[in-house]
């Protein structure tokens, strides 16, 4: 299966406000935002998209807005629901 397929739903380039990924498969194909969730993470961080203390909220393949969490550029857990209070 390969790397979860998403694309960047809303940016600010500023990085003052979370940063948004949507997940759009196809999921015979890609692994999910959730299931590949530490790659995703490290690709952001990589690419300079997610600098220390800015939020990585994403609407996952039910359409649902959750949050990854992320300590120290990696992967932290997730916190489901968190978002919809931003």
């Amino acid at each position: 299966m390969g790397k979860p397929n998403y694309i960047i739903a809303e940016t600010d380039f500023l990085q003052q406000k979370p940063l948004i990924i949507r997940d759009i498969g196809p999921w015979d194909k890609h692994m999910t935002i959730t299931n590949g969730a530490e790659e995703v993470v490290e690709q952001l961080v990589a690419e300079g998209k997610l600098p220390e203390g800015r939020r990585l909220l994403y609407y996952d393949s039910e359409g649902e807005l959750d949050e990854i969490l992320v300590k120290d550029g990696k992967f932290a857990g997730f916190a489901p629901g968190a978002a919809r209070s931003t």
